[in-house]
Order: C-alpha cells, then sequence, then structure tokens
C-alpha cells in the first residue's frame, strides 16, 4: 500500500481525505455508517461566539447536480460547544478541526481563543466569507486587506494550525489566499459556496428565505478545481480543495492540481461512507500507477 499520511502545517493526518464544514455535523452523526477515525480530518460545523437561530425556512433547495444552502451558521455558540461537544469528540482517533466564523475581527479572535485552550482540537478553519458587519456587510474575505487583518488578529492569539478557507466570490482568489499567507495562515482551503438563486416560476417567488444562498454540489467542481490550481501555484503554504468532490477520480485531480488535501461536503448527503471510499480509492489510484506516496502526486499535473 502507498503512504496516505498527509501533513497541513505542523498537523499529520492518516490520509488527506477531510470532511467539509456544515455537512458532517460533529462526525457522532455519521459513526453508525463508518469508523469515523479513519478519516484524516473532520472539520465540525460552522462556531460562532454566540448562539446564531441561523435563517428563516426553507433554507436548504435541491438544483441540477447541487444544492443551495443559506442555513446562516446555526450553532449554539462556543461556550456551549466547549461544554457540551467537545467533552463527546475529543478522544475520536482523527483530527477533529473547528470552523470558525464571526461578523466582526473582534468575535473571530474571541472565539478562536477560546478554542486555542482545548487541548484536542489541533486546527481551526477560519470562514473569512462571513460578512464584516463594520464594513456594510462585505464579506471578510472579497477583500486583501480585510482578509489579511482578520488572519494576522485570530494568529495573535491562536497558537495550532490555521487554515484559512477563501470564499470563491471574488475576482482573484490568488490575490487574496497571498493576503492570507501574509497574515499568518498555515494553509488555505477553498473554495467555499458560491453565490447562487432559485425561482419557483409558478409563484414567481424567490425557493430560498433570503433569495441567495451558497451553491455546492458537483456542478461547482470545475471552478474549485480552476481555482485551487492558481491559489497552489501562487502560495507556499499547503492547500486544502474543495468543492463538488464526489468520487475518489474527483479528489485525485484536486491533488493534481496542487490540493495537498482535500475535503468532501455536499456527497456526505447523498453517501455517507464517501469519505472511506475515496480514500481507498485514492490508494488503489497510487498503487496502481506505481507511487509510493501521495505526496508524488500534489501538483503533478503535466500542463
Amino acid at each position: 500500500m502507498a503512504e496516505l499520511i498527509t501533513n497541513i502545517g505542523g498537523l499529520r493526518m492518516k490520509n488527506p481525505v477531510m470532511t467539509a464544514s456544515g455537512t458532517y455535523g460533529y462526525g457522532e452523526e455519521f459513526a453508525d455508517f463508518i469508523d469515523i477515525s479513519k478519516i484524516g480530518g473532520i472539520i465540525v460545523k460552522g462556531t460562532t461566539i454566540a448562539h446564531r437561530e441561523g435563517n428563516p425556512y426553507p433554507r436548504m433547495a435541491e438544483t441540477p447536480s447541487g444544492m443551495l444552502n443559506a442555513v446562516g451558521l446555526q450553532n449554539k455558540g462556543v461556550d456551549y460547544f466547549i461544554d457540551n461537544i467537545y467533552p463527546r469528540i475529543k478522544d475520536i482517533d482523527t483530527n477533529m478541526i473547528v470552523n470558525v466564523s464571526g461578523s466582526t475581527i473582534d468575535d473571530y479572535v474571541a472565539t478562536a481563543e477560546k478554542i486555542n485552550a482545548l487541548d484536542k482540537i489541533p486546527a481551526i478553519e477560519l470562514n473569512i466569507s462571513c460578512p464584516n458587519v463594520k464594513q456594510g456587510g462585505m464579506a471578510f474575505g472579497t477583500d486583501c486587506k480585510s482578509a489579511q487583518s482578520v488572519v494576522e488578529a485570530v494568529r495573535k492569539v491562536y497558537g495550532k494550525t490555521l487554515i484559512v478557507k477563501l470564499s470563491p466570490n471574488v475576482t482573484n482568489i490568488a490575490e487574496i489566499a497571498l493576503a492570507v499567507e501574509a497574515g499568518g495562515a498555515d494553509s488555505v482551503s477553498l473554495i467555499n459556496t458560491l453565490m447562487g438563486m432559485a425561482i419557483n416560476a409558478e409563484k414567481r417567488k424567490p425557493v430560498l428565505s433570503t433569495v441567495t444562498g451558497g451553491l455546492s454540489g458537483a456542478c461547482v467542481k470545475p471552478i474549485a478545481l480552476r481555482m485551487v490550481w492558481q491559489v497552489a501555484k501562487a502560495v507556499k503554504v499547503p492547500v486544502i480543495g474543495l468543492g463538488g468532490i464526489s468520487s475518489a477520480t474527483d479528489a485525485i485531480e484536486f491533488l493534481l492540481a496542487g490540493a495537498t488535501a482535500v475535503e468532501i461536503g455536499t456527497a456526505n448527503f447523498i453517501d455517507p461512507t464517501i469519505t472511506i471510499k475515496v480514500a481507498e480509492g485514492i490508494n488503489e489510484y497510487l498503487d496502481r500507477h506505481g507511487f509510493k506516496s501521495v505526496s508524488e502526486i500534489v501538483g503533478a499535473l503535466e500542463c
């Protein structure tokens, strides 16, 4: 068997397959289907400084080859996570990573600082696609200066592996990646969802209560793949690729484009065993082509 061990900064994973935030709960929900300790890393749902109810229903809609969501980061806040969720998941034998979201830089910093104190959480994924309420609602991740500022602030209080999740809703994603790298990110993950909408023609109304939402699923894969390739060529930190991965072949394409690891999101709703199948499929591919380690195919695209 080929070597699947993967390193993201100081984070050592048994294989390069992770789960995407918001699609895997806290990991426990999938334990009846697979041995979740066999996943390289589990990124739990978005966590904020305070309790959030999320957006009104309807907030999810199926689209051709994908789905729209406008859940709105529903969660009970970081203190609830620390007191109630962390004790249940801290001994799962894989990397349990917390996705951190916020509306101000102070929110991000306060949440990251609290999670920094948790021994069994080796990394956070900073979701900078959130609207900055102090700058008119513009997402932190759509402006280089804003993106770098929030990463720099979190870096001062967070001493473990810092992954920054990038928004695709920008003109030049490589510029944003370089900005967060300069701010102290250990890794970047991309892409977050694309902005989209769905309309009920008979009712002449939007399907989602928020009108627009985040598009994910197989339909976004070509865009995600292109952006991963662009970012991997621009930065020196490891890149984690996600967006429409639903098979081992999809994951391998992201690795060839320059991703060191991948996250699987929407496909978990279709097949709760997909993460294990993808990890096994990557291993089979490496053996079939005579590679001894998964690192040998990272960025190995021949253009």
